[in-house]
């Protein structure tokens, strides 16, 4: 099976496919982080050329309902780009969805495709694949089935002395630099990776 994991440079989910046999590709604008088949250029590229499975991970900067905020009136001067932003992320996540790919599943946080397009076919959590996190993300899906869940663990928190609980990923990642925050963010965990090859090859 050809497999395209749009914006992706972390590797993780292209090689879960890769381990299992599928002629399967990265992509993305920054270059691989690990050896692989990686396309470093825009996958509306390549998008066109007969993929059997894509699996995409669009930027959620300006989809999430954590930077609604930012939308506000009274940001509008340090912020002024973000409608336009938010315009673009939108349109490139549906250009994604709707791309001439059989089977599809695009990955984003909770945001605001739930209310501008439709709610995601399920939530997935970490914790649900192995994995000591909690972080909800949504899957839109074409032609794909649920994912089921393969080892249900008890997520990590940090408790601070206020009582307020922060997950671990988020508190580990607070403490990286700008740039090594981002890809810490934004890479799939391996258990989820796994159900992934697994379930939908």
């Amino acid at each position: 099976m050809r497999v395209l994991v749009a914006c992706e440079y972390s590797g993780t989910v292209r090689d879960a496919f890769a381990a299992l046999g599928h002629d399967a590709w990265s992509c993305d604008i920054l270059p691989t982080d690990v050896p692989g088949n990686h396309i470093q250029d825009d996958v509306m590229t390549v998008i066109h050329e007969g993929w059997d499975l894509m699996i995409a991970h669009p930027p959620c900067t300006y989809l999430t309902v954590t930077g609604n905020k930012w939308m506000k009136p009274e940001f509008a001067s340090r912020f002024p780009d973000r409608p336009r932003q938010r315009n673009e992320a939108v349109e490139f996540f549906m250009a994604l969805m709707n791309a001439p790919i059989e089977k599809i599943a695009v990955e984003n946080p909770v945001g605001v495709m739930s209310s501008i397009y439709r709610k995601p076919d399920q939530y997935v959590q970490p914790y649900q694949f192995g994995e000591p996190h909690s972080k909800k993300t949504g899957l839109w899906l074409k032609g794909l089935p649920l994912l089921v869940p393969t080892k249900i663990v008890e997520p990590e928190f940090y408790t601070y002395a206020n009582g307020k609980r922060d997950p671990m990923w988020h508190v580990i990642s607070s403490g990286l630099p700008p740039h090594e925050r981002m890809k810490y963010r934004s890479k799939t965990y391996q258990g989820i990776a796994d159900a992934m090859a697994k379930q939908w090859s």
